[in-house]
């Protein structure tokens, strides 16, 4: 026998207008009657790889001890892995697809330990299709983890180095340029930009002009004024701001208005960076940066 685990946290592009979600968590609760599940979200949207690696990288320093299963899948029932690993000497199971969603929170965990790709149909539900890994696979996996199943027995031992990584991209960035990119827009409207505050050099000052490149924009951008921010209250009047958002990184944001929307942000949209100094005049709604 393994570890006994009480938590089962669990993210998933499956909404909840359908079965699926109860499905999965009628599956674990029959097997493994004592664990709790704690639902992430069910918001992802659908087959957004990177998306559902990014939320659950902003989740997993938070989760609470116990097995992660993130189900972002659209490779199901094709040669993809399904697979389970150890973290944090134990503390943790990430279950899930080995297509990309389970890297970052991974590496964000110390790393991988044991991993194994969940082959042995024992604990496994008998499928009358391929396509419901989460009801067949994975949440079974995840309850007989909880039950102390050790993780050896779900299969076949894996090299942790050889699984898929993360796709999330790197800023560009010089004394004079910062090259970003959209990672995320909540549902305030703030837009999370792959960029912490240590990126962005002191010397652009507290002014700070931003230029956004967008696929439908053919006239090659818009410019913004912006400036530094501690908070959304200080930006007042309509402006735009980069707050540091809780997840330590920067954002793009207003003070109950939806950035996104103001300025035509989306997901993996450029957004170039530089010293807003000598253009204030020119673009006089401002933009704000610091720790919220």
């Amino acid at each position: 026998m393994g570890r006994r685990y009480e938590t089962v946290s669990f993210l998933s592009d499956f909404g909840v207008e359908d079965e699926f979600v109860g499905v999965v968590k009628s599956v674990m609760r029959e097997i493994a009657p004592h664990a709790v599940v704690i639902d992430l979200t069910h918001g992802i949207a659908p087959f957004d790889v990177r998306g559902g690696s990014l939320a659950l990288a902003r989740s997993i320093g938070y989760v609470a001890s116990g097995v992660v299963m993130a189900i972002v899948d659209p490779g199901v029932a094709s040669a993809r892995k399904g697979v389970a690993i150890e973290v944090a000497g134990g503390e943790g199971v990430l279950v899930g697809p080995d297509n990309g969603v389970l890297a970052p929170a991974v590496s964000m965990a110390g790393g991988a330990g044991r991993a194994v790709e969940l082959t042995n149909a024992e604990y496994q539900l008998h499928a009358v299709g391929a396509t419901f890994a989460g009801r067949d696979i994975f949440g079974p996996a995840a309850a007989h983890l909880c039950n102390g199943v050790d993780l050896m027995e779900l299969g076949d031992p894996v090299d942790a180095d050889l699984l898929l990584p993360g796709v999330i991209p790197l800023p560009q960035a010089d004394e004079a340029t910062v090259i970003a990119q959209v990672l995320w827009v909540d549902r305030f409207g703030n837009a999370q930009l792959n960029v912490g505050p240590d990126d962005v050099p002191r010397g652009f000052g507290e002014q700070i002009t931003i230029r956004i490149h967008t696929p439908t924009d053919p006239s090659g951008g818009t410019t913004r004024s912006a400036r530094r921010a501690t908070s959304y209250a200080e930006l007042s009047g309509g402006a735009i701001g980069l707050v540091v958002d809780s997840s330590g990184m920067i954002a793009v944001a207003m003070d109950q208005r939806s950035a996104a929307n103001e300025l035509g942000l989306d997901v993996g949209d450029q957004v170039t960076l530089t010293s807003g100094d000598d253009d204030v005049a020119a673009h006089p709604q401002p933009v704000s940066i610091r720790p919220h």
